[in-house]
């Protein structure tokens, strides 16, 4: 190898331990970054009164197709599958067949009445008990920006399956990150009283990470590594999922207790706080 070609390699690798360089760099300020959120909610459902959810903060998933996971229920928009009552949101899960669906229940969504881009999102609930049942509190990417599920992400807040009762995950799902190939990212917590009574399960998303907490003890953290959408598509807004499926693949993975049902997850409050930025 001639002097100039010598020079051009030395030059190249100088270059290349630059860019990691600035890119180190860039992580650990991002990481040292304060965020703060505001103390009062921007948006919020306490869920008085009676009747159906309100109807300008909800609307309804529809269907029965298995919903990805080969999931049992069929999601209706009726009364006997979510309704509110006594300061609550019951969502229920019934054995009752809709077309070829052998039960009903309900997913709510926030879609176009409520999404956000970053904040902390607080959830104070009482989950399911019984095998095949499999509750979640989420969120969703409203535009997918980046492209159809995962590339555009998916942050589960908490999710619980009755056949490990108890064991409460926090997860997040992206293109580099999912659980179609194993390399989704999530923690659990073991909750003792997750039945009998009700608990907090919040996110606190910022530009930089993702930190899931049950009754403020921290439990997960997913930082933002700066490679791109791949890895952080959490750049966009999102809405929120309240459901409680039955079977599928991961609820159903030890089978379904039919004299568990019906099942119900209550609901005290939703909350979300603005991040407060300069």
């Amino acid at each position: 190898m001639g002097p100039i070609a010598r020079m051009g390699r030395v030059l190249c690798l100088l270059g290349v331990m630059l860019a990691l360089a600035a890119q180190a760099e860039d992580g650990a300020g991002a990481q040292a970054r304060a965020w703060t959120f505001a103390s009062t909610p921007s948006w919020q459902d306490e869920f008085d009164g009676d009747g159906q959810p309100d109807p300008a903060k909800w609307g309804y998933d529809l269907g029965g197709k298995g919903w990805g996971n080969n999931e049992l229920q069929y999601y209706t928009d009726k009364p006997a599958n979510a309704f509110v009552a006594d300061g609550l949101l019951t969502i229920v899960a019934r054995r009752q067949r809709a077309g070829k669906n052998p039960y009903t229940s309900a997913r709510l969504v926030s879609r176009g009445k409520g999404d956000f881009q970053y904040g902390r999102i607080e959830f104070r609930a009482r989950l399911p008990v019984g095998r095949g049942t499999w509750a979640a509190l989420w969120m969703l990417p409203t535009e997918n920006r980046h492209g159809g599920w995962p590339r555009s992400g998916e942050i589960d807040i908490m999710e619980h399956v009755g056949y490990d009762p108890g064991q409460v995950h926090v997860t997040v799902h992206t293109q580099a990150y999912n659980h179609k190939i194993k390399t989704q990212r999530g923690k659990q917590a073991h909750v003792d009283s997750h039945s009998s009574e009700f608990h907090r399960y919040r996110v606190d998303w910022t530009p930089d990470w993702i930190r899931g907490y049950i009754d403020d003890a921290p439990v997960f953290e997913f930082a933002n590594e700066g490679t791109g959408p791949d890895s952080w598509p959490f750049d966009q807004p999102f809405h929120l999922l309240m459901n409680l499926a039955v079977g599928g693949d991961w609820g159903g993975a030890q089978g379904v207790d039919e004299s568990a049902f019906p099942a119900w997850m209550e609901v005290d409050y939703v909350r979300v706080y603005p991040l407060l930025q300069d």
